[in-house]
């Protein structure tokens, strides 16, 4: 499995598509960042956000990269259930990456305010980035050519969530559970002072909860898809 998952990273990089989620992570951030210093709870929390959608997206391009062919002589050789796995690892892993690299970019442009709780606010932002990950990976995931069938149903499946996470994720939404927590972190991170114990547990197991069912819709669609 551990050479499945370098394949697809290695695709991914040596073809290139990983140059138009880099370009949009590199956009998001300078806006972020690019009006001066604030609070590193708070823009942690905002780079989240705004990071979640580019995340799902180079999550369903990695996924995309490999043919369908080979996808499934992939699956003939290590099992269906490995194979979906590895995609998911590697998907998983560049997210991460990518977080690492948002984390630090802020320091590049001045953007954390060093006089106002460094320490806590920067933990609070690995944990903002952190939960984003694996819905977005699923999300990503969902939006795949092995689940929709084509590019035109997964850009759709796209878009139509993106915007849903946000929508449903405003203050006083009629059902904020239906999407990730993404907007509720950075509404939590943008409170004066260190958010409650308990809001924070409910935000990582509703980030766990959400990924783990739309993952499980991924296996599950995966395996009647093959």
């Amino acid at each position: 499995m551990t050479s499945l998952v370098r394949m697809r990273l290695a695709g991914f990089l040596r073809g290139g598509r990983i140059l138009a989620p880099a370009i949009a992570v590199l956009v998001v951030l300078g806006i972020i960042y690019g009006g001066g210093p604030s609070p590193a709870a708070v823009a942690y929390g905002y780079s989240a956000a705004a990071l979640f959608p580019v995340l799902a997206w180079q999550s369903k391009l990695l996924l995309d990269t490999e043919p369908d062919t080979q996808r499934r002589l992939a699956g003939v050789a290590v099992g269906g259930r490995r194979e979906a796995v590895a995609g998911l690892l590697a998907a998983g892993l560049l997210a991460l990456l990518v977080c690492a690299l948002a984390m630090g970019a802020p320091w590049l442009f001045n953007g954390i305010d060093t006089g106002r709780a460094v320490v806590s606010g920067t933990l609070l932002g690995v944990l903002a980035h952190l939960l984003a990950v694996p819905p977005a990976v699923a999300l990503g995931a969902l939006a795949s050519r092995a689940v929709t069938g084509g590019v035109r149903n997964g850009i759709a499946v796209l878009v139509t969530s993106a915007v849903l996470v946000v929508v449903l994720g405003l203050e006083g939404s009629i059902a904020p559970w239906l999407v990730p927590p993404v907007m509720a972190t950075a509404r939590a991170l943008n409170d004066v002072g260190t958010p409650p114990a308990a809001t924070l547990a409910l935000l990582v197991v509703w980030a766990v909860l959400w990924g783990g069912v739309a993952l499980g819709a991924y296996a599950r669609l995966r395996r009647t898809r093959t």
